[in-house]
């Protein structure tokens, strides 16, 4: 500090002395400067009294004589002087001949000196005062280079003056500040050799007295400092032997997760940790000193008790500094100590926000469905509960409609599961747009929806006007879905339930709508039917077979009868078609109508086709080891079947593993199977067709698809459907469809086959008109392998099995049925 004060005062007085030597050049340049000036002004007053004399004589002739153009001429003469900056001539009337000025002399700021003179006399040998006077001269001289030479005097005086300067500087850099500096470079290592120590033992001594008592102090001075820093390091070590560290409690603390708070027996809070402030957003300051309860929300302060002491975790609501407010689970516990100071409370708070937001999800997901964010069947039970209940005490009735759609299988099948669902998605918001928003509509399955609609009069017949609505929502599924850039058309069945006519309970009145929609699903579907009790019955039924046909091909209740296809030209058998019946111990045989749509809805049919394709094989080839050639048999194929990937690999699989030959079989498919996907089927059927197997349309005359269409499948029969056969004698509509397949098929070079032939009439029609093959009841009943093989070996070793009844004359009489 004394050499700083040294260095200070020196520089002071090194400034005065700087000072007054700036005030000394600056007087001595002031007078240098003023001297100067007074001389060249006077040189520039002698200068302009001579030329003024000289001219004046040159001009007192031209004047007398009145000679302008003189005059101008040697006035001009005057302007090329330097110093002189304008001219101004005027005769003894004081008429100016001439005025001019150096205009390439820039003079702004100089100040010029002006001078007149008087011009006298004719003659120059008369002295000038006796002269009369002819005119008069004004010269305006300028200073301008006067005042150029004073900024030079100017200018050398103060460079002379820096160089003085810099010398001094120069002398004050070179020798005084060095030895100040090293002055001031000896003192600070003086200083911090003394500092240093002390402000370690300061800082340790901080330390020990915050309660961290981890870091040793080094002692390694011998003097006064150096007792006192080892003194300081016993004490240390005593403290960290007998004492918890305050460091210690807040790393732990700071290490939790969970808020902690420390209050005082009132609910002041006193302390908290690292959590705390994350949580709350608050600093430390702004949470110490304050009562705990102000954090709490203000919803929730009434039901918090900062002196309730359970131990079990309860949940509140705390505010945050931004306002936000976080749900959590606290728990307090009670600090046992007689000191005051540290008697109080510790809560523990746990942030529950993902827990309550999980819960809530889970109570959505569990009454409401995702995709279409209806509710789903739980919550529509409850809701459809409530409505009952409240229709009862109302004397008013309630009506459940219970849609699904037809064939939505069909979609996810050939779009993919994502277009089923946006399918969905665009189904439920068409239901929301056309009912009423009091209507509650619910998913209760894959593409099942419910709706209600209650405060219905219970003493009118409401029906009519349901009916309507299950029009209008029919009508609106009907149209076109947009999916993926596709276009999807869809229909729906619906069933209709009235509580209390028809059930006066949840489950009773579900049940019911959905045996009634089940019954328009059976009429063909985009219909509605309102419940009568003879459709549980029906709904009871179909429920049993469809559980037990799953057990079907296991119990080996599943049998394959044949159907003969003869030759009308000379009645012999030909081949035959697979017919598959189902025989249920205690109710007879089954009709595959019956079964089979329960059979494609629960994708038995797969395995149920695979089982039927294996049977007929092995029946086939244990009729060659008899008949050599038994005739080609037909097996029908259904839609879910074509639709397997891998059905062209399992029909190979099972040719060659029952080693028989795909041309000795026939599939069947419907016109509306094969209009179903037309580009995707022709591949199929291409496929099929090059492995050697024979292609046949089934039930021809049904689908409406026309001949074009037909001409891209590589089809070689076409059967006609029995329900144009049946009547083809006594009906005139139906004789002109079959003579037209019949006339169309031989101009495409199919064979025509006739299905359902039952009489002779038929039998003759069709005999007349040149179809050549036909099977039915005339021909005989569908039967066992064994007796088909029968008939095929009698015909190897006498007459066809038909040769009678298709030998007599087509104008005959009734024929009558054999080979039953």
């Amino acid at each position: 500090m004394a050499l700083g004060a040294g260095v200070i005062l020196c520089l002071v007085l090194a400034g005065l002395s700087y000072y007054e030597h700036r005030v000394d050049t600056a007087d001595i340049n002031q007078l240098t400067h003023t001297a100067v000036e007074q001389k060249l002004e006077a040189d520039l007053e002698a200068r302009a009294d001579s030329l003024s004399k000289i001219t004046g004589a040159l001009l007192a002739p031209a004047l007398a004589a009145g000679n302008k153009t003189a005059v101008g001429s040697i006035a001009e003469r005057l302007l090329e002087e330097r110093d002189i900056e304008r001219v101004e001539v005027a005769d003894a009337q004081g008429v100016v001949l001439f005025t001019g000025s150096n205009a390439a002399d820039d003079s702004a700021g100089r100040g010029p000196f002006v001078l007149k003179r008087s011009v006298r006399g004719k003659s120059t040998r008369v002295t000038q005062t006796d002269l009369p006077e002819v005119g008069t001269l004004q010269i305006w001289l300028n200073r301008g280079k006067m005042q150029d030479t004073l900024v030079s005097i100017q200018s050398q005086m103060e460079n002379r003056q820096g160089h003085q300067v810099k010398r001094m500087s120069s002398l004050l850099a070179e020798v005084v500040l060095p030895l100040i500096l090293l002055g001031l470079i000896g003192a600070w290592y003086i200083a911090r050799q003394l500092s240093r120590p002390i402000s370690a033992l300061v800082k340790s001594a901080d330390r020990i007295g915050e309660g961290d008592y981890t870091r040793p102090l080094a002692v390694v001075r011998r003097d006064e400092l150096g007792e006192l820093q080892f003194a300081l390091e016993r004490m240390r070590q005593n403290l960290a032997e007998t004492t918890i560290t305050k460091n210690y409690l807040n790393t732990v603390l700071n290490s939790l997760s969970d808020a902690v708070l420390v209050t005082s027996p009132d609910g002041i809070v006193k302390s908290c940790n690292e959590a705390t402030l994350r949580l709350l957003g608050y600093q430390e300051s702004d949470l110490v000193g304050k009562p705990l309860i102000s954090f709490i929300d203000d919803e929730h302060r009434t039901a918090f008790d900062p002196t309730n002491s359970a131990t079990e975790a309860r949940e509140t609501v705390l505010r945050t500094a931004s306002g936000q407010t976080i749900p959590v689970s606290m728990a307090n516990s009670t600090i046992t100590s007689e000191d005051p100071q540290f008697q109080g409370n510790i809560y523990v708070a746990r942030n529950i926000t993902e827990r309550k937001r999980a819960e809530r999800r889970i109570r959505y997901l569990a009454r409401y469905d995702t995709l279409t964010k209806m509710p789903n069947r739980m919550q529509f039970q409850h809701l459809l509960q409530q409505a009952i209940a409240r229709s009862r005490r109302n004397q008013r009735s309630l009506a459940l409609l219970y849609l699904d759609l037809d064939r939505f299988k069909e979609v996810n099948d050939t779009f993919g599961h994502a277009a089923g669902d946006r399918t969905l998605e665009i189904l439920s918001e068409r239901l929301t747009r056309s009912l009423s928003k009091d209507t509650v509509i619910g998913r209760l399955a894959g593409d099942e929806f419910a709706m209600f609609i209650d405060d219905l009069p219970p003493d009118c017949d409401n029906r009519p006007a349901l009916a309507t609505l299950a029009r209008t929502l029919l009508d609106e599924i009907s149209r076109t879905f947009y999916v993926n850039q596709q276009e999807v058309y869809l229909t729906a069945s619906v069933g209709i339930a009235i509580c209390p006519y028809d059930a006066d309970n949840v489950i009773d009145l579900i049940r019911n709508a959905d045996a009634a929609m089940y019954h328009s699903k059976q009429n063909g579907g985009n219909s509605s039917a309102f419940y009568v009790p003879e459709m549980n019955a029906a709904a009871v039924e179909r429920l049993m077979l469809k559980s037990k046909l799953r057990r079907a091909l296991e119990r080996d209740e599943l049998v394959i009868l044949y159907q003969p296809k003869v030759d009308l030209r000379d009645g012999r058998v030909v081949g035959a078609e697979a017919l598959l019946r189902w025989r249920l111990p205690g109710h007879g045989d089954i009709s595959p109508s019956q079964f089979i749509p329960l059979a494609e809805e629960t994708s038995l049919i797969l395995d149920i086709g695979e089982w039927v394709m294996n049977r007929v094989c092995q029946d086939y080839r244990e009729w060659q080891k008899t008949v050599p050639q038994p005739g080609r048999i037909a097996i029908n194929l259904s839609l879910r079947q074509l639709k397997q990937t891998s059905f062209i690999a399992r029909c190979r699989s099972v040719f060659r593993r029952n080693e028989v030959s795909p041309t000795c079989f026939e599939l069947e498919v419907t016109e509306t199977t094969l209009m179903t996907d037309p580009k995707r089927t022709i591949g199929l059927l291409n496929d099929l067709y090059a492995m050697g197997l024979h292609l046949a349309i089934d039930d021809f005359g049904t689908g409406y698809s026309s001949l074009s269409a037909l001409q891209q499948f590589p089809i070689g029969t076409l059967k006609i459907d029995q329900s144009f056969v049946r009547d083809v004698a006594v009906d005139s509509d139906d004789a002109a469809i079959v003579r037209t397949i019949i006339d169309m098929g031989k101009s495409m070079n199919l064979e025509v086959i006739a299905e359902g032939v039952e009489a002779g009439e038929q039998l003759e029609f069709l005999r007349k008109h040149g179809c050549f093959y036909a099977q039915g009841r005339l021909f005989g009943d569908a039967m066992p392998a064994e007796k088909l093989l029968a008939i095929l070996a009698g015909q190897e070793r006498g007459a066809p099995y038909c040769a009678a009844l298709c030998a007599l004359p087509l104008l005959g009489s009734p024929a009558r049925q054999v080979g039953a």
